[in-house]
């Protein structure tokens, strides 16, 4: 577990796993908000958002949380050695969106660029969670079908399974420690 990409609908959870998952392996963190969009929520251009992406994918080691763009989302997907799909019912993505904007009147959301538009991101957000859930979601659940051939793949359907998932990871942790330790 070297390259993890981190990927769901929106209100997922995503964000806070991949800090969870970052903290229990020591892998850096990309949150893609941050490569997307400036403080204020100014969105880069394509160009400036693809070699920031390119130069994440060229590290030997990281964790990658969020969509960034249709084209590079594959292209993480391909290069990521461990895949982790949060696919969680959609009345928890819709929850989880209401949680994360009711939060943020009063802190801003972690992994979210400086004074990124809270009401402007959740109302994107409301909007996209069906979208992603009727055109994108099939094609998650498709990839990460054919990908655990080759890949290392989770695939979260529920709060149970990202309990079991985190303490897995937590568990090879401790064993890599253990191990490192004795060596």
């Amino acid at each position: 577990m070297k390259k993890v990409a981190v990927f769901g609908g929106p209100g997922a959870g995503k964000s806070t796993l991949s800090r969870k998952l970052a903290g229990l392996t020591g892998l850096p963190l990309c949150a893609l908000d941050k490569l997307c969009f400036e403080p204020g929520g100014v969105v880069v251009p394509n160009d400036v958002y693809a070699k920031r992406h390119a130069e994440i994918l060229a590290q030997p080691a990281w964790v990658m949380d969020g969509y960034g763009s249709y084209e590079s989302l594959w292209v993480r997907l391909a290069e990521a050695d461990t895949l982790v799909h949060v696919d969680l019912p959609l009345y928890r993505h819709y929850w989880w969106v209401t949680k994360r904007f009711l939060k943020g009147l009063f802190v801003p959301p972690e992994g979210w660029p400086d004074d990124s538009p809270l009401l402007r991101s959740t109302l994107t957000s409301y909007r996209t969670v069906w979208l992603c859930h009727k055109h994108l979601t099939p094609k998650y659940r498709k990839f990460v079908a054919d990908a655990a051939a080759t890949k290392q793949v989770y695939h979260l359907r529920s709060l149970a399974d990202i309990d079991s998932f985190l303490a897995h990871v937590s568990t090879l942790a401790d064993l890599a420690s253990d191990s490192h330790r004795k060596s």
